[in-house]
């Protein structure tokens, strides 16, 4: 049983995401923290969504008359505080007693995409931050059904969106799962199941979906974001069925041949041609990266592992440090590069 470490962070606010990953290490058993960490294979892809960010610089304008930043942004519908987002990650139940839930609490008025293999069911999350905004991740089901009780499930919960995870379609070889012989328990990541839906966890769903699949998902009556998209000709085509899109090599945790998130991000921004909402996840650690994001094409970013460790180290209060970290960190970047507005981020600020 994990133990709440309930005013860890409250002591020491705002930890950088290395000592967030630390300290979550300290808590969690070490084939949980290395299952969160790791990636596919030999983890190249991991290493290049950071590499990528890293290598991209920001060039200042000065004497721009730029005051205090404004980072609130609307996307698909939603207002939001700012454009950090939490990804959806499994088994939040691994990382704190109070799983979904906490991290719920944490987000507040932030944008939190519900995993849907999940400890608690999408409907007590819901409860545990009501009116918050929310998406909900889905698996395509072998067992169209299926598929569509869930949507109809995350609608009358009040999701703003379903957002279909197209990077997972089998199993990853994670190695270091294998060296720990680490399985997920099944009962942290069954609060979503019902008879009738096939467990990712136990590579069930759809491993062959198509477009039709997507057109259908359409007929429930919720807007969709695609996630896993890299390729700028899958990006046109979601942007023209209107379906959203989510640039993501899946942290990096599928193949480690994948390109970076950010590698791929102008190509698909491009495709996308601002039509519908493009969000970015893989590697976002600082609001500086943050800020390349948005300058390449994004109009959000999402962060996973890093929501992870801080949901481990503490619980809902370390969700909301992180959040704030990033906010904090992109509001400074803002007024050192001489915008004022999110809209004044564009490309002309990478170098």
């Amino acid at each position: 049983m994990l133990v709440p470490r309930r005013g860890l962070l409250a002591s020491t606010p705002l930890l950088a995401t290395e000592r967030l990953e630390a300290e979550a290490a300290r808590v969690l058993p070490r084939g949980v923290a290395d299952w969160i960490a790791g990636g596919a294979g030999g983890e190249a892809a991991l290493a290049r969504n950071r590499a990528a960010l890293e290598a991209a610089t920001l060039t200042p304008r000065v004497l721009t008359g730029a005051g205090p930043a404004d980072l609130r942004r609307r996307i698909g519908g939603i207002d939001l505080p700012h454009p950090i987002g939490i990804a959806p990650f499994g088994l939040h139940g691994l990382m704190h007693p109070d799983a979904e839930a906490a991290t719920a609490r944490g987000a507040g008025s932030a944008l939190f995409i519900v995993p849907m293999v999940a400890t608690l069911p999408l409907e007590a999350v819901a409860a545990a931050a009501p009116g918050a905004p929310r998406w909900m991740q889905i698996y395509l089901q072998a067992d169209r059904g299926a598929t569509r009780d869930l949507a109809a499930r995350a609608k009358a919960a009040g999701h703003g969106a379903l957002v279909v995870t197209l990077s997972a379609p089998v199993a990853a070889w994670r190695e270091r799962d294998i060296a720990n012989r680490f399985a997920p328990d099944p009962a942290r990541g069954n609060g979503n199941d019902r008879p009738a839906y096939a467990r990712p966890l136990q590579g069930g769903t759809d491993p062959a979906p198509t477009w039709r699949d997507i057109e259908a998902l359409q007929r429930e009556g919720m807007p969709i974001m695609l996630k896993g998209i890299l390729h700028p000709d899958d990006a046109a085509r979601a942007a023209g069925m209107g379906c959203g899109v989510i640039v993501s090599n899946h942290g990096g945790r599928q193949m480690e041949s994948n390109p970076a998130s950010f590698a791929a991000l102008p190509r698909v921004a491009a495709a996308v041609r601002g039509r519908v909402p493009l969000l970015m996840d893989g590697g976002i650690r600082r609001g500086e990266d943050v800020v390349k994001a948005l300058a390449a094409g994004a109009d959000a970013v999402l962060v996973g592992r890093p929501a992870a460790w801080a949901l481990a180290s503490g619980g809902a209060e370390g969700v909301r440090d992180l959040l704030a970290r990033l906010a904090a960190e992109l509001s400074t970047a803002m007024r050192l590069l001489g915008v004022e507005r999110l809209s004044a981020i564009d490309r002309r600020l990478l170098d």
